[in-house]
């Protein structure tokens, strides 16, 4: 379990530690579960590697090694890893990287070197594995939508504190 925080380069880390600290003590002490229920985590589980009756044995394949190698790799890291289709005819496999992972420098080599090449190990269907670049889908609006509101409820109590002090 983990907390990935990106900062830009005018704010330090010891000026937005505490803020930080704040914003996740406040969620413990609001008594909101911290964890969802064994049945309700199944159910919101990743969706994306869900192997479906539809789905060929290629593609089934794919989805388990995603699921079960990949994944919990990347999780690790503070990323995560989004199946969003295979082509039969060229052998490509779309995925996307989310979180830390993301705007990771090293995310091309990791996606080349380690999962391309464990697909193409295990899967002589696949050819290459590339990154889908979506500008911004929903769900990350969604998400810069509730953290620009988290800065602002920072910035507010930053602002606050040194009017008080």
């Amino acid at each position: 379990d983990f907390v990935t925080v990106s900062k830009d380069s005018e704010n330090t880390w010891s000026t937005i530690k505490p803020e930080i600290y704040s914003v996740i003590m406040e969620h413990f002490t609001s008594g909101t579960p911290l964890f969802r229920s064994e049945e309700d985590r199944e159910a919101a589980g990743p969706q994306d590697t869900r192997i479906l009756d539809t789905d060929s044995d290629t593609v089934a394949m794919i989805k388990e090694l995603l699921e079960t190698r990949v994944r919990p790799s990347i999780m690790e890291d503070g990323g995560d890893i989004e199946y969003r289709g295979f082509d039969e005819a060229t052998g490509i496999v779309r995925v996307k990287l989310k979180g830390s992972c993301r705007g990771c420098s090293s995310s091309t080599v990791t996606l080349k070197t380690g999962i391309e090449r464990m697909m193409m190990h295990y899967i002589p269907e696949v050819k290459s594995v590339e990154q889908v670049r979506i500008v911004l889908d929903q769900e990350e609006a969604i998400a810069l939508d509730e953290f620009a509101k988290l800065e602002r409820r920072i910035q507010e109590k930053s602002k606050k504190k040194a009017d008080s002090g």
